[in-house]
């Protein structure tokens, strides 16, 4: 016989709970699909459109109120692309896919992200060429409850290949206009440079408020209650994982079209490892594996570009933790081989790969079927490491037995010796430990014409007492707020109204009054080329955001030093 006495929680249908998840989409997922610039449709799990953003509306022509809980995307895509796309993921997958939104997001069901060309049909009759990426939705228990669909204008694009085609037939017919193709296809990855950067920027953007504000929150006085430490560090741990994704892409997108420049000197291993191991602990800790060190017999030198091994090597070891088994261990060598060349190997006692497994593991967005797992991951990480290592002119391999672990191992060439001081960075000053009584005051000018970008540095600023700031929403309203106030500092938005940060700076440099202030660079312009650019304009620190607090303070506290020096010099000349 049943108890009785007892309430019983009420039955939620797999549908509600559905709807209930895509509602509770947070301030992240807001910011991204309010952007104009890129379509956002959201769909239930039966492909019924639940969400469609303003760039959608943009640029298809359709309200949302069109299209929500009416239509699916396949019925405003063109017909026989979704046949045809039907058909190939029949053949690949060996299985029948009927024709329509089911083959729009087979692949993205099965845990494989997906990107490829659609032509959307607009509400006017008129067609757009776009590429769609493709996102299965889950919920905690990781069962699909809908999907994304992110679609950018492909028209340019689509326009550069019909160009090219024909400029390829007159070359093959007259063999006169190779010039002409090579400026076409210079124009091609120009565009696709321009639409990273820009991309780029919108993503980090509103990333910069959601991450700045939660540091600020976790971080703040007095300290959140147990709940809202919990809320804080799930806004935390989703917004630096789609900004790793955004690293990630681009960096796989610049090396693709040939754009990433590498800068080789010859360094320390031991210099470099430190750093990662400094970089790798909070994780390895957090995880309970134990990471070991191996000190080589001998100091061995590379020849690379410290900030890309840095990032191949906290990737591997990143990976030789999440991987791991629990209480597991990851052990670092290194060695100098009989070629010459300096090996680096990540030893790991996590479960090893299959040969069918490791026959996949460079290709992109491929987990290995670890798509619905607990850690997070994109699969771009370790095809990103091999041609960053092949770009300097290095190996990577894997050895791996099933049920033992893995060893994944980098070659480089290696270094001079005499050559490290080069590489070598400065201890960064560390931020005062406290503020004392009748400190002199300190001025610093923010120049940004972001509100919420505002807010967040002078809720940063208030933390100093010492420190005055000051604002000015355009560049020449902050070259006049310099000359008027003479700040000590200056924090330099670089897309600003009228004038660009960079045309202030250089006027600013330009003018005696005010040349010796430090000018620090905010900017959601995180190209490789962005910050080579500003670094070269003469910015003192180039900052990207989305503003990592500890990096904000340590920077400013360097300029501020800086400043104290350049002024002794002034008035001492």
């Amino acid at each position: 016989m049943p108890k009785t006495g007892h309430r019983t929680s009420p039955v939620v249908s797999v549908e509600a709970r559905s709807e209930m998840a895509l509602l509770k989409t947070g301030a992240l997922q807001t910011a991204i699909l309010n952007s104009a610039n890129f379509s956002s449709i959201a769909t239930d799990d039966k492909g019924v459109i639940q969400l469609f953003n303003i760039g959608a509306e943009r640029m298809l022509g359709y309200a949302a109120a069109d299209v929500v809980n009416r239509i699916t995307p396949a019925d405003i895509s063109d017909p026989q692309e979704v046949v045809l796309r039907a058909q190939a993921m029949s053949a690949e997958f060996g299985t029948a896919i009927a024709p329509g939104f089911e083959a729009l997001v087979f692949k993205a069901s099965r845990g494989i992200e997906d990107i490829y060309d659609l032509t959307y049909l607009r509400k006017d009759g008129s067609r757009l060429p776009a590429v769609v990426s493709v996102t299965a939705l889950r919920d905690a228990h990781h069962a699909i409850i809908g999907y994304l669909l992110i679609g950018t204008d492909n028209t340019a694009r689509k326009q550069v290949e019909a160009e090219q085609k024909r400029l390829d037939q007159v070359l093959r017919e007259t063999n006169l206009e190779l010039q002409s193709a090579k400026v076409a296809a210079e124009r091609a990855n120009l565009a696709k440079s321009d639409f990273l950067s820009s991309m780029s920027h919108e993503l980090r953007s509103p990333l910069n408020a959601i991450l700045g504000f939660a540091q600020l929150m976790d971080s703040g006085s007095p300290a959140p209650t147990p709940d809202q430490k919990d809320s804080i560090d799930q806004i935390l741990q989703a917004g630096w994982y789609l900004l790793e994704l955004i690293n990630e892409v681009l960096d796989l997108a610049l090396i693709e079209s040939g754009k990433l420049s590498m800068s080789l000197e010859s360094m320390s291993l031991a210099d470099v490892l430190s750093d990662c191991q400094a970089m790798i602990e909070p994780q390895a800790r957090q995880s309970g594996i134990r990471v070991t060190f191996c000190e080589p017999d001998r100091p061995l030198f590379v020849n690379a570009d410290r900030t890309r091994v840095k990032q191949i090597f906290v990737n591997l070891l990143s990976n030789a933790i999440k991987y791991n088994r629990v209480s597991g261990t990851v052990e670092v060598r290194c060695s100098l081989r009989r070629d010459g060349r300096v090996r680096v190997s990540f030893q790991d006692t996590g479960e090893g790969l299959s040969a069918h497994k490791l026959g996949q593991l460079f290709q992109p967005f491929n987990r290995l079927g670890q798509e619905a797992g607990v850690e997070e991951g994109t699969g771009i990480g370790l095809v990103v490491s091999k041609q960053l290592v092949e770009l300097m002119g290095g190996t990577i391999g894997v050895q791996s037995t099933v049920g033992v672990g893995s060893v994944f191992w980098i070659e480089l060439n290696t270094g001079d010796v005499a050559d490290t001081s080069a590489g070598v960075p400065h201890p960064a000053a560390s931020a005062p430990a406290h503020i004392a009584a009748g400190a002199p005051s300190r001025t610093v000018l923010c120049v940004e014409d972001n509100p919420a970008n505002l807010t967040l540095v002078a809720r940063l600023v208030a933390r100093r007492p010492d420190i005055h700031l000051l604002s000015a929403k355009d560049g020449r309203r902050g070259i006049e707020t310099a000359h008027a106030a003479m700040p000590d500092v200056i924090l330099m938005d670089i897309n600003l109204p009228g004038i660009s940060g960079v045309t202030a700076l250089q006027i600013l440099a330009g003018d005696p009054a005010t040349a010796h202030i430090p000018v620090i660079a905010l900017s959601a312009n995180a190209m490789p080329r962005d910050i080579a650019k500003g670094l070269e304009a003469g910015f003192f620190r180039y900052l990207t955001k989305p503003i990592k607090v500890g990096e904000f303070m340590d920077t400013l506290d360097l300029a501020l030093k800086s400043a104290d020096s350049r002024t002794a010099k002034k008035e001492a000349a």
